[in-house]
């Protein structure tokens, strides 16, 4: 099986006509109020970026850092998208585990 991106397994979601409460890419993004990144070099030369993503209830999220290990190929712009996207992986476990617990009560 090959690695789908988020808008992929979304699509994928859709073809097949799953319509029970669930959890998506867009509703996770809704809720997102604020995202922040911190970047810090090691002694060794190691580019680091977290993000930090505040949901609207004010609870924070970190993901892994992304990680620059060659400096030449160091980019900000690519940095902060590795970070957000760990972070954001993040939040399908904690919204999961919220969405299972609404449904069952």
């Amino acid at each position: 099986m090959e690695v789908a991106n988020a808008k992929e397994v979304e699509q994928l979601i859709q073809d097949e006509e799953l319509n029970a409460p669930r959890l998506s890419p867009e509703g996770l993004k809704a809720k997102i109020v604020n995202e922040e990144y911190h970047s810090f070099t090691t002694h060794n030369g190691t580019y680091l970026t977290w993000c930090m993503l505040t949901m609207e209830n004010g609870f924070t999220v970190v993901g892994e850092p992304s990680a620059c290990v060659s400096i030449e190929n160091n980019n900000e712009k690519v940095g902060r998208q590795v970070a957000y996207n760990n972070s954001f992986d993040r939040l399908w476990s904690l919204e999961g585990y919220l969405l299972k617990d609404k449904l069952n009560n």
